[in-house]
């Protein structure tokens, strides 16, 4: 394996901790969204305002994201395990499920495909996550100007590790070199 290979998959395993970190944290969030409560929305219980209309009984779009997102985290660490040679674990909640994955990526940084098809996967998971609760993605703005296109556009997200420019047009993801300068 190249050094850049192995640079590009230590990178996707770093990310992949990230998303597993972030999921960990909002997966109860979205449990406690589907229980049956006190009739206030999530967006009161959070600290906003009532919502303008009636809260429907059963928010589908909450189901559906447990759903996806619980069989995403049971294929996911079933697809790692295999992919290791490791024999298959008995059935756990998905939190559990989550702690045994990050556990495994150590395991994971020597395959690079493996890597990325891990930080893809718990990424999509984790945005879904955040959608269904209603969470925006955090943006923090940074000082200077764009090097590719000249905008005060810079934005850094944290929970990608990425610092990039958010003008529409141009997207320029900056490297670290950049980001120092």
């Amino acid at each position: 394996m190249s050094a850049s290979t192995s640079a590009s998959a230590s990178t996707a395993v770093e990310r992949a901790a990230l998303w597993l970190d972030s999921l960990r944290r909002r997966y109860p969030l979205l449990l406690e969204e589907l229980a049956p409560g006190t009739g206030r929305t999530f967006r009161e219980v959070r600290g906003g305002g009532p919502a303008a209309s009636a809260v429907a009984p059963v928010r589908l779009y909450v189901s559906d994201a447990l759903r996806d997102i619980g069989d995403g985290v049971v294929e996911l660490e079933e697809a790692v395990r295999d992919r290791l040679g490791l024999r298959r674990i008995a059935a756990a909640p998905v939190q559990v499920r989550l702690r045994r994955l990050a556990e495994l990526l150590d395991a994971v940084r020597d395959m690079p495909d493996l890597a990325a098809h891990v930080e893809e996967e718990t990424r999509r998971m984790s945005r879904r996550c955040a959608r269904a609760l209603g969470d925006p993605e955090q943006l923090v703005r940074l000082p200077g100007r764009c090097p590719a296109c000249g905008s005060v556009s810079l934005r850094a997200l944290p929970e990608r590790g990425v610092a990039m420019c958010v003008n529409p047009p141009c997207r320029h993801v900056l490297d670290e070199e950049e980001e120092t300068a």
